[in-house]
């Protein structure tokens, strides 16, 4: 990811979690509320590289699924931000 410039990063945890840190540029959509048409209106670009994340790597993989179902072809699931050692914006 640090090498990448064109992608989305997708944070797929509940409203509060993000609130209380992510990790900076991430645009949130929760796992357990998103549904086709509301991934759509934020990620148009089905081929457009999108790298997920969520706590721990459970909700990611599960929303990761989800995407590819959908249509989505460059979705990387990047596990949690429990992982993370980089800065975050609350």
């Amino acid at each position: 990811m640090e090498n990448d410039s064109d992608f989305i990063l997708l944070d797929v945890r509940r409203l509060d979690e993000f609130q209380a840190g992510h990790i900076p540029g991430a645009v949130l959509l929760t796992n357990e509320t998103m549904t086709e048409e509301s991934v759509a209106a934020v990620l148009p670009n089905k081929s457009q590289k999108i790298y997920v994340y969520c706590r721990s790597g459970h909700r990611s993989k599960i929303a990761s699924r989800k995407l590819a179902d959908w249509g989505y072809t460059n979705v990387i699931e990047i596990g949690g931000i429990r992982q993370y050692t980089g800065t975050v914006e609350k």
